[in-house]
């Protein structure tokens, strides 16, 4: 027998090991894992191996009833969770959520007909599934879906189905709630039994909440009925635990002060950046744009350089804010947590389905200043489910009117922007309400979600360097005693501020904690991730534009324009290029007004700014105004040389004014009646040669 070498002895070392660890499945060696760090989107972008069979899951847990939720927001996400609560407590419905990307859907047609799916569809951007619908929605409306056993769209495959379905919309879009209206229809051409109307709620008259509550009860009846169920008296039952970990300190390595995952607490981020992990970028450059005092713009530059991080001129960068501290320390003493807001908590769920939504063991502050959409708007039902947590019998008696009175509510709470805190403060400042379960406020307040921004840069000429155009937000109610700040653009503020030498700086009363938690975002950083957008400039630079983008609509645009300026001095040719930006007064709010002369010189005579200053004459003027003007030519470069028309700011307003507008135009110039015209443009939105970028 040949002598074993070294060499010999190692690979049969390595062999052995192998085969025991096939057949122990780690056993031995195995050590307890950061059960956040699988459960909520690893910092790699993977998740934990779990079963995508729907049916399976429901079994294994013992569920009836599951609530879908295609969400961009958070509130669609909140519906599903508000539907899933009720539906346990008053119909005893064994229910879980389930975020529509974590599951396959081929075995729908195995759905026991004893068991309900409920759908709750926000429809994102231009009639667009949400980033965690999309898959769902391609396979569900697809032309070919197939189901495991191989039943054809025609055999109604799904016909064992009964669910039920919502669906989150603004009615300042064309293509209003399509998401739960395709779905519906798919859903039943494929032989699903809906139950109750199909609900629609619409954000861009401000009723969304009503709706829902307006839609769910008639829905719960029909569902009763169709079900067999039994209402009973609803009683608030948690759905996580909230434990106060004696043996943790604050400052112990393991718990986390605001980092989104393990990576970001162990302080070595790693990609892809996405919507579950935000990369911690530098802010290069900050500056201020408009010229007067009482109003802010801001003009910043994000470094993504060596996180792959990548954009095309037209996309969204997405900032991750944290809670200004005044609101912080309101709700912490609202609840009575003033002393014990470093103390450490566990947060688990007491339901196999339950997802925690942020990682633990963590504080209170934490997670109130970091996790929490504490400033957000307030449900009704949210405060209705309070009022058995009061102080006493007079708060109890307020909070019970405030929750099952409409009318009333919308006077004291809705139309004041009140948010949770502030609510308690109106009912009994005080008092601390320190009967309320930590549970139930980390079930009721929506997790706090990146906010959006279109990107004012062109990635051809700087790649790693996003450029962000912002009005700091804030809205002076009538009547009112406060002013409600925007929660992003205050943080950008803060951020501004002290980059530019304020040691403690606090825009408009607000102090935040800039340097993140662990002081991990000091030197001025801010935690990003980009998301794509269908907002794209032709793929010929010669085709012309049109760009319609008053105030800070007015940011994809200097992408754009930038662009082409660029294509320019390369020596491309550069098709027709049009921007009617409209604001206030030339010397107050005039956007990059100095870039325009030397954009303006790099295009030559292919560049044209049409501007619309609203207040420096009796009249004020806006962009459709303007647009009217250019009739003939705006008309001609659409029918003849087919420009692209792009539009972005305000949806309610300005945008369907613009749109009317073009109508308009095209019926006039043409010669032809305005149902016509209607159907052109509607032509033109289709083929994605109007595009809109828009917001309410």
């Amino acid at each position: 027998m040949a002598q074993l070498d070294t060499l010999d002895l190692i690979v049969l070392a390595v062999l052995l090991a192998g085969t025991v660890a096939y057949f122990t499945k780690g056993t031995y060696w195995g050590i307890p894992k950061d059960p956040y760090a699988g459960s909520y989107a690893n910092a790699n972008g993977s998740k934990a191996a779990k079963s995508k069979n729907i049916i399976e899951k429901m079994d294994e847990s013992g569920k009836n009833c599951v609530i879908f939720y295609g969400s961009q927001t958070g509130t669609a996400e909140d519906y599903a969770s508000r539907l899933a609560k009720e539906g346990s407590s008053r119909f005893a419905l064994k229910t879980m959520v389930a975020d529509l990307e974590d599951y396959e859907y081929e075995n729908l047609d195995t759905f026991p007909e004893d068991k309900i799916a409920m759908f709750v569809l926000a429809t994102y951007g231009e009639g667009e599934p949400t980033d965690n619908a999309v898959d769902f929605y391609g396979f569900i409306t697809g032309e070919d879906v197939s189901f495991s056993n191989g039943a054809a769209a025609e055999e109604k495959p799904l016909s064992n189905l009964k669910f039920v379905a919502f669906g989150l919309g603004n009615n300042t879009y064309e293509h209003y709630n399509s998401m739960v209206r395709q779905v519906n229809a798919a859903l039943e051409k494929l032989g699903a039994l809906r139950i109750g109307q199909a609900g629609e709620g619409d954000d861009g008259a401000g009723t969304m909440e009503e709706d829902f509550l307006a839609w769910k009860e008639p829905m719960w009846a029909e569902l009763t009925e169709k079900m067999g169920l039994e209402e009973r008296e609803a009683v608030y039952e948690p759905v996580f635990s909230v434990t106060e970990r004696e043996d943790l300190d604050a400052e112990a390595d393991e718990v986390y002060l605001g980092e989104p995952n393990k990576n970001h607490l162990e302080g070595t981020q790693k990609g892809p950046y996405n919507s579950h992990n935000p990369f911690i970028a530098p802010i290069v450059e900050s500056r201020e744009i408009f010229t007067v005092r009482d109003r802010n713009c801001l003009h910043m530059e994000i470094d993504v350089s060596g996180s792959n991080l990548s954009y095309q001129t037209g996309d969204h960068i997405a900032v991750w804010p944290t809670n200004a501290g005044k609101e912080v320390d309101r709700f912490v003493n609202m609840l009575g947590l003033t002393e014990k807001r470093h103390t450490v908590i566990g947060v688990k769920g007491l339901d196999p389905t339950a997802r925690v939504p942020f990682p633990t063991p963590t504080t209170y502050d934490a997670a109130i200043r970091y996790h929490m959409e504490i400033c957000g708007p307030v449900s009704r039902q949210f405060v209705a489910s309070l009022a058995a947590f009061a102080p006493d019998e007079a708060t109890k008696a307020e909070m019970a009117k405030l929750g099952n009175d409409k009318d009333y509510f919308q006077e004291k709470v809705s139309s004041q922007y009140l948010n949770i805190a502030q609510v308690l403060e109106h009912v009994d400042k005080s008092k601390k309400w320190t009967n309320i379960p930590f549970s139930i406020m980390i079930e009721g307040i929506n997790k706090i979600q990146p906010r959006y921004y279109s990107i004012s840069s062109s990635s051809l000429v700087q790649k790693n360097k996003i450029s962000i155009t912002a009005v700091v937000e804030e809205i002076r109610v009538a009547g009112g005693e406060h002013v409600v700040k925007g929660v992003t653009t205050n943080y950008l503020l803060a951020l501004k501020q002290k980059q530019h030498g304020e040691p403690h700086p606090d825009p408009h009363g607000l102090t935040y904690a800039i340097t993140g938690p662990r002081n991990k975002y000091d030197g001025i950083h801010v935690p990003v991730h980009v998301r794509h957008s269908n907002f794209k400039l032709p793929s010929n630079p010669s085709t012309p534009i049109i760009m319609i983008g008053p105030g800070s609509g007015v940011a994809p645009f200097r992408g754009f324009v930038q662009e082409r300026a660029a294509q320019a001095k390369a020596g491309e040719p550069v098709g027709k290029t049009i921007l009617f930006f409209g604001c206030r007064r030339s010397t107050e709010d005039f956007l990059y007004k100095d870039e325009w002369d030397q954009f303006a010189a790099d295009l030559g005579p292919a560049f044209q700014l049409v501007t619309a200053f609203s207040r420096e004459q009796p009249q004020k003027i806006y962009v459709q105004h303007r647009l009217k003007e250019h009739a003939r030519e705006v008309n001609d470069l659409i029918q003849n040389r087919k420009a692209n028309f792009y539009v972005c700011g305000d949806a309610a307003n300005m945008a369907r004014a613009v749109s009317d507008q073009l109508v308009q135009i095209i019926a006039e110039e043409r010669g032809v009646p305005v149902e016509k015209a209607e159907e052109l443009v509607k032509q033109m939105r289709s083929s994605q040669q109007y595009q809109e970028d828009v917001w309410s």
